[in-house]
């Protein structure tokens, strides 16, 4: 089986865009440091983030690393993490608390086509599609 998952890529808040995305989405999340595999980066970048990787109860996967400073960095741009389903509360909640600190772009409210729809980039510079309701994805 092949799958597919965001990976997310950060400068040096990994660590903490990570644990923000487990208190919004739940799950369990598994953090390896540079330091614990020795010649992966400078030694001063130890403590940054090589793989994270967040995994909810009901599958989602989400994953994130901070870029080496030997290695450029561009922050998110012409993509979106999207978050879709029947659960609008559900949802919401997820809004709710990825709202904090972030950037609306379009409120969530209903949608020309019926259900209920939001755009936000979070206080860590990604972007965000929310879709609650019974259209297709």
């Amino acid at each position: 089986m092949t799958i597919l998952n965001p990976y997310l890529s950060f400068r040096d808040d990994a660590r903490e865009a990570m644990t923000f995305y487990q208190q919004a989405l739940g799950g369990e999340l598994r953090i390896f440091s540079f330091g614990d595999y020795p010649g992966m980066a400078d030694p001063s970048e130890n403590d940054l983030v090589m793989h994270a990787q967040l995994t909810t109860a009901d599958g989602m996967v989400l994953m994130g690393s901070d870029t080496p400073s030997s290695m450029s960095h561009q922050p998110a741009q012409g993509m979106s993490v999207s978050l879709a389903g029947d659960d609008e509360s559900a949802l919401r909640a997820v809004w709710d608390r990825l709202s904090e600190g972030a950037t609306i772009t379009l409120p969530f409210g209903p949608a020309p086509w019926g259900d209920q729809f939001g755009m936000l980039v979070d206080r860590f510079g990604t972007p965000w599609m929310f879709s609650a309701g019974q259209s297709p994805a």
